[in-house]
């Protein structure tokens, strides 16, 4: 990566904030063959660079990857309107997993939203909550649940945000976002209103995270589009609704965004949005979606990623005192590498490379290919997307929802990602995009590189759907990580992952008593069979959607773990002792490893 000086950041940030405003007062007509101005607003891009990398992987085994959503009695349908005149139909579909009755199994939320003619009519739509039965079945328990807050959904988040023990879900909506309190008897409350976190604007990602280390988990919410039912842009009505000619939704670009928000939690069970002091307010309406914390830097504070669609990504140093730094461009995270604005959706985060630094990893439009930063320390990262070989792959689709993960167990992070085009008219052009689109699975070769997989892991991969949300998790607690999507247009998938015999795993869940209850943003840090592998427990991430907040590592040929140290939000480091392979173990912060009987809430935590 050619990291851009201080001087040079500026300059690129007035000059597309200009840009921005031109874009605001008149009629663009930035539309050609080629062009992909109505989202990404950028032409398709020059052939790959000499020496770009895309290679199938060869010699080694693949994991399979099996839809199982028939199997499992998953009979969820997300609302849709085939036609998509408008953006906000086009772009929800988020997945949450959420062990919500602290079982030890988790359990699956999928978002749903209305069409545009049923919320013009005043209706909203519910979620569906399905519990985990343990024998590879689900059933709907969304009315028991209580979980009956209608609205126009996006996506969720989990966190704990009252420090009961039980995990509470946030779900993100246009028009007021959604608080449920977790009760801990399989019921849920909606005190959004007591709480202060309804936003009110077009919300998209969601993320829990304790910037100020008191304890108590704050929330960050990214914004998109300054998007109201009652003045909705026509279809097709300007050059920026065009698509290589064909008339297709108004957006982003030439539409206002809508800013961001942080609320810091107050530890009484209400929220202050603190976004304008802390500084991640968005003041300039970039078009927010996907939303991580993570410790960038191994400070002990979590910092802020968001991926923006079409405008530059941020990247929020925290610097402690309740105030954070965007430092996205001098970061080398803003832009891809030849500087470009990018269309980003989904984020994915992961020490691919084994180096102890978390990496990024963003899904971008079609013509654009997915980006990998490579975390190399003191907040510089360098663009690696097609030494890698992830770039290739990726530039024909749509992609969303991502996530690194051990798919095979061989203690390296694998790459998956989900895909489907956002305009259905792109099916009459005579050539190029379709809506419905195949998913990227990409292997990782321990050398820094990734080969793809995707057709190679069965056929659940290859099937086109119009995917959005994707969450990874082990549904099934064979120890072997699984992959639930979310599509727009129908039904989700629940990918089983078959694994590969003879590797082996470890899977921890942390309990903070000092920290945050989820632990979230703890780092572990293992070592197994001579290597090294770090993870942290991240709140948000993907797009619209929610990892399973348990930490599971592959250990190959491993069959002890030798040693294992976290460092938790409170500023504590614990070590402990060796532990057997192909096993999930509970740690509770200051006691070390208990039974799950132990872990389990059964009243408030108190700090």
């Amino acid at each position: 990566m050619k990291f851009l000086s201080r001087t040079e950041a500026t300059r690129r940030s007035d000059h597309h904030n200009f840009s921005r405003a031109i874009l605001g007062s008149i009629a663009l007509t930035l539309y050609s063959v080629g062009c992909s101005i109505a989202q990404s607003g950028h032409p398709i891009p020059p052939p790959p660079p000499p020496g770009a990398k895309s290679t199938h992987c060869t010699g080694r085994p693949v994991p399979q990857l099996e839809d199982v959503t028939a199997a499992s009695n998953i009979a969820f349908k997300h609302t849709s309107d085939p036609s998509k005149r408008y953006i906000v139909e086009s772009m929800s579909g988020g997945v949450v997993l959420i062990d919500y009755d602290r079982d030890g199994w988790p359990d699956i939320y999928f978002t749903n939203a209305p069409t545009v003619e049923m919320a013009v009519k005043g209706e909203k739509s519910l979620g569906v909550l399905y519990h985990n039965n343990h024998d590879g079945t689900f059933t709907d328990v969304t009315a028991k649940a209580a979980l009956n807050t209608r609205c126009f959904a996006m996506g969720g988040a989990v966190g704990d945000y009252n420090n009961d023990g039980w995990p509470d879900l946030y779900v993100t909506c246009l028009g007021g976002n959604i608080l449920y309190r977790n009760n801990g008897d399989g019921t849920f409350t909606d005190v959004t209103a007591k709480a202060g976190v309804s936003d009110g604007r077009w919300s998209t990602g969601a993320a829990f995270g304790d910037y100020d280390g008191d304890g108590f988990v704050d929330l960050m919410v990214t914004n998109y589009v300054d998007f109201h039912l009652d003045d909705m842009p026509g279809f097709g009505s300007a050059a920026f609704c065009k698509y290589r000619g064909i008339d297709v939704q108004c957006g982003p670009r030439g539409l206002r965004g809508a800013g961001d928000a942080l609320f810091h939690n107050n530890g009484d069970g209400t929220f202050t949005d603190i976004s304008k002091t802390a500084g991640v307010d968005d003041p300039n309406g970039y078009y927010g979606l996907a939303v991580v914390w993570v410790d960038f830097n191994n400070t002990g504070r979590p910092d802020i990623y968001v991926a923006n669609d079409s405008t530059p990504k941020f990247l929020y140093q925290n610097l402690g005192g309740g105030k954070f730094k965007e430092i996205g461009l001098e970061s080398g995270t803003a832009v891809s590498e030849d500087g470009s604005e990018q269309a980003s959706m989904g984020l994915a985060i992961g020490d691919y490379n084994h180096t102890g630094r978390p990496s990024i990893y963003v899904t971008n439009f079609s013509d654009e290919n997915d980006l990998l930063y490579r975390n190399d320390g003191k907040w510089n990262f360098t663009e690696v997307s097609y030494p890698s070989g992830v770039a290739v792959p990726s530039l024909p689709y749509v992609k969303w929802g991502t996530a690194f993960v051990d798919l095979d167990n061989d203690g390296w992070l694998d790459l998956i990602a989900v895909d489907g085009h956002v305009y259905p008219q792109v099916d009459t052009l005579p050539s190029g995009a379709r809506y419905r689109e195949p998913k990227l699975l990409q292997l990782n070769q321990q050398d820094g590189t990734f080969c793809d997989a995707s057709v190679q892991a069965g056929k659940a991969l290859t099937e086109s759907r119009v995917s959005r949300g994707l969450a990874v998790g082990d549904l099934f607690n064979d120890g072997n990580m699984d992959v639930v999507v979310g599509d727009i247009d129908g039904a989700p998938m629940l990918l089983r992952n078959r694994g590969i015999p003879g590797r082996h795993w470890v899977s921890f869940e942390l309990q903070g008593t000092r920290s945050n209850r989820l632990a979230l943003n703890a780092r572990i840090a293992i070592v197994a069979g001579g290597m090294t592998q770090t993870s942290e427990i991240l709140s948000g991430g993907s797009y619209l959607s929610q990892n399973d907040l348990r930490v599971h590592f592959g250990l190959g040929s491993a069959t002890n773990v030798d040693s294992v140290q976290i460092h938790w939000p409170s500023g504590k480091s614990e070590t402990l002792p060796p532990l057997a392979a192909d096993h999930f173990y509970s740690v509770v912060e200051g006691r070390g490893v208990v039974t799950v009987e132990q872990a389990r809430p059964t009243s408030p935590a108190h700090h």
